[in-house]
């Protein structure tokens, strides 16, 4: 082992300096970040935005979200990513949150995704668990079944399990579309289409 670092070391300090500046452009950034913003348009209820700040180096993810469990409430989470696969590849970022604001709790839960060519799935989930009122104990939930046939562009399937706000449905179904320019990306949300006043989230994101 010693060995070869020694050989690694010393293939680097000989190469040329073209050679070390593909592997710097090469090189894993240490941190990734992504801003996001969901605003919900809701039909009899007040409108609200939904920001979430994420962090990612290596195995590590933090996050700080807002109005997620509830409205004027925050959590912070932090997980372990794992990530793999070459013709099927999948990612799965187990967490542990505290929740802090109009409801109190531990919320552990995950982040997730499998694709396959142009298909994808994604999930993330949690379970509250309210410190104030057991009986405001609720598995949250927002899954994606997208394709993309255009690396700018994403349509598919949306559902969400939420206490954020009230609703008729337990779980909220809808359609999604998407568009991407660089690191920028755009989504509309359209949740229970069949309702006469159905409720739209519009999603903007930001990633570097």
């Amino acid at each position: 082992m010693i060995r070869r670092a020694t050989l690694l070391v010393s293939a680097i300090l000989v190469a040329p300096a073209s050679d070390a500046s593909a592997q710097a452009a090469a090189a894993p950034r240490a941190w990734t970040f992504d801003v996001s913003a969901n605003t919900y348009i809701l039909p009899d209820e007040r409108n609200y935005v939904q920001p979430t700040i994420a962090a990612d180096r290596r195995w590590l993810h933090l996050d700080l979200r807002v109005n997620y469990e509830d409205l004027d409430t925050a959590s912070i989470r932090f997980g372990y990513n794992f990530s793999g696969g070459d013709t099927v590849e999948w990612a799965v970022t187990p967490v542990l949150g505290g929740v802090f604001g109009r409801t109190d709790g531990v919320a552990p839960g995950y982040t997730g995704s499998l694709s396959w060519r142009r298909l994808e799935l994604y999930s993330e989930g949690e379970y509250l668990f309210d410190a104030g009122d057991s009986a405001g104990s609720f598995f949250y939930n927002w899954s994606e079944l997208t394709l993309g046939p255009a690396d700018w562009f994403r349509f598919g399937l949306v559902t969400e399990r939420t206490r954020a706000y009230e609703a008729e449905r337990e779980i909220q179904r809808g359609l999604l579309v998407g568009v991407s320019y660089k690191n920028f990306e755009t989504t509309t949300y359209v949740f229970n289409l069949d309702d006469s006043k159905p409720i739209v989230v519009l999603s903007v994101a930001f990633s570097f």
